[in-house]
């Protein structure tokens, strides 16, 4: 056991609710729309430091003036998220912060019922999932993603103004460049790692001889490429509004047989391969973090057939899995029952 139990006080529809964990596997059974989601996000808030759903405000519920979390540990660690309507604190160790300590983070396993459809998702969607990935296996990763962000919407708010001068933009260009290649080479390197485990995870799961990759486009060579490539598209992107070049557009494709999954990979093919990068997910948190994730799995087991539902139990069997279901109480044991508030 890793989590004990979790608290919600005015977190979407709760307005009180506590889960107490179970060491191996919690099930949270109901019908749509009574809030089980919602406490998957409340335990991810509370160990990564931020929701995968929303922001702040759209989680506080409706007429309250805050909402908060507690999360205790099996050890006795207690993690408190605090939103005052205004302002998000975390309590962590005794000490308060804007934001979640790094050293009081806990790696996830998030796998959503989205997540199936990643192969033809948006290329947004692709990078969105990668980013969260990758941003758990290095701090490094995840501030370089943070301050390329940061200088982007800085960019982009300025090229909107009237006469603005290129040099006004050179400060934001160059923490572009700067952290913009910290992150095509920590995506080239992260996929490289992936793809060195990606296709024999895949035939455990499919039981056949196919080959899957994944494949990682950047338009972004080099720093002074980059750089000269924003100062050469000035008059472009000011007359767009946004700058057009740069490591947020990357792409990733799933790569089936040497062709692209989207289109020639069948339904099933195309969820053994999924499950198979889920898969190399939790090996790289254990194998670079050296912590076993928490595994939350929302609804995804009515998207999978009795196979590959086996084979995600048999994966996740030595790790602690919080996950959601459609159902009656008398479908599963072990469970907590969420009605429609």
């Amino acid at each position: 056991m890793i989590v004990r139990s979790v608290k919600l006080t005015n977190f979407r529809s709760h307005e009180s609710f506590v889960l107490n964990c179970n060491p191996q596997t919690t099930t949270i059974i109901g019908e749509n729309g009574c809030g089980k989601t919602s406490v998957l996000e409340a335990v991810y808030e509370a160990m990564q430091g931020k929701s995968f759903r929303a922001v702040d405000r759209e989680i506080l519920r409706r007429g309250k003036d805050f909402y908060r979390v507690e999360l205790e540990y099996e050890d006795g660690r207690r993690v408190v998220v605090v939103f005052d309507g205004v302002k998000k604190e975390f309590l962590a160790e005794d000490k308060k912060s804007r934001r979640l300590p790094k050293k009081a983070r806990y790696p996830i396993v998030l796998f959503e019922p989205d997540d199936l459809h990643l192969v033809g998702s948006s290329p947004v969607s692709r990078r969105g999932y990668f980013d969260r990935f990758f941003g758990q296996l290095s701090e490094k990763y995840a501030m370089a993603l943070s301050r390329y962000n940061k200088a982007l919407r800085q960019r982009n708010e300025l090229l909107k103004e009237e006469n603005l001068r290129q040099e006004d933009l050179f400060s934001w260009d160059i923490l572009l460049t700067r952290y913009g290649v910290e992150l095509m080479e920590g995506r080239r390197s992260y996929v490289e790692k992936i793809n060195e485990r990606f296709t024999e995870v895949y035939r455990s799961i499919a039981e056949n001889d196919d080959e899957v990759a994944l494949d990682y486009y950047s338009e972004v060579k080099s720093e002074s490429e980059f750089l000269a490539r924003l100062e050469k598209d000035f008059e472009r992107d000011r007359l767009l509004g946004h700058t057009s070049y740069g490591v947020h557009h990357d792409n990733y494709e799933f790569i089936f047989n040497q062709v692209k999954a989207d289109g020639s990979a069948s339904r099933g093919e195309v969820r053994s391969s999924v499950l198979a990068l889920k898969f190399i997910e939790a090996e790289m948190i254990m194998e670079i973090i050296r912590k076993r994730p928490v595994v939350l799995l929302d609804d995804v087991f009515s998207e999978l057939d009795e196979i590959r539902q086996k084979c995600l139990v048999r994966n996740f069997q030595e790790n602690q899995v919080i996950l959601t279901s459609v159902g009656s109480k008398e479908d599963l044991t072990s469970c907590v029952v969420l009605k429609r508030m």
